[in-house]
């Protein structure tokens, strides 16, 4: 089936960013030309996506303002390429009523979804290139969900969700079993999930029935694992860059980097740079 709609959870409270975030939600923090949260809507868009859902939450109405009609005179290209997009999607806003979890956000998405397979793109994270658009493909080879993974340092992985598997074909794995922030002596491996899924509308099925887990929160992660005890549910090793905003390193990582490889600032920010002292 063709992947028609995507959902983008933004509600959290960027703790990581405070005291940047203390009026603003880190998903609307610039890198570079765009805030991050437009990268993900571009990167939905771009991947063939034209109905979109994001979940936000309390002081996050900086998100809903960004995607409105925008009535001034004299535009930039980026501001162009964004009124394009909004001409052709249809975005959506729901406010997630209370903090508790990724996955109590997803369950948001349910009326939103129906009965149609969907992306979920976490609303801080950027990747390049578009790791959406390689996971529709994986969806479609295999007619199951597909979560995108990536190799993370032993001492990392209790940050991430980390799943167990077998490779069924190069860079793409059988998943068996996950858990949600182990501790690095029970960690299954050193492959995390990264924010990037194509889901079924099963997993409301799942979240629905789950109490909450790490953190006292309900976490899709263990949606996910109890999915995988029924259904087919494959990762798909990303090699390209992602940059997890909600971490200060990686936003500066990700200002530098991609300011870089910009066709208008990279020359001169380079030479700056080689100049630093």
């Amino acid at each position: 089936m063709k992947i028609k709609k995507a959902v983008i959870p933004a509600a959290g409270f960027g703790t990581r960013m405070l005291p940047i975030t203390r009026a603003q939600p880190k998903e609307m923090l610039p890198v570079v030309h765009k805030p991050v949260i437009q990268y993900v809507v571009e990167e939905a868009y771009y991947s063939g996506i034209r109905e979109i859902l994001i979940i936000t939450g309390k002081h996050k109405r900086a998100i809903e303002d960004h995607f409105d009609r925008n009535e001034l005179p004299k535009k930039d290209r980026f501001s162009e390429e964004l009124e394009k997009i909004l001409e052709e999607v249809d975005i959506y806003f729901v406010r997630q009523r209370e903090q508790k979890g990724l996955g109590d956000a997803v369950r948001y998405a349910e009326a939103f979804v129906g009965d149609e397979p969907f992306a979920l793109l976490l609303g801080d994270n950027i990747t390049i290139p578009s790791c959406t658009k390689m996971l529709i493909d994986v969806f479609n080879r295999y007619k199951s969900p597909a979560i995108a993974v990536e190799e993370v340092p032993s001492e990392k992985v209790q940050f991430h969700g980390v799943i167990r598997g077998f490779e069924v074909e190069k860079g793409i794995y059988k998943i068996e079993d996950m858990v949600e922030k182990p501790r690095i002596e029970e960690a299954p491996s050193n492959i995390a999930i990264l924010g990037r899924y194509i889901l079924t509308s099963e997993i409301f099925d799942y979240l629905r029935v789950l109490e909450p887990g790490y953190d006292g929160e309900i976490q899709l992660t263990d949606a996910l694992r109890l999915m995988c005890r029924d259904l087919e549910v494959y990762g798909m090793l990303y090699n390209g860059k992602r940059y997890d905003i909600g971490n200060k390193l990686e936003w500066l990582k990700a200002n530098v980097e991609i300011a870089l490889s910009d066709e208008e600032l990279g020359r001169e920010f380079r030479e700056w740079l080689a100049n630093l002292r």
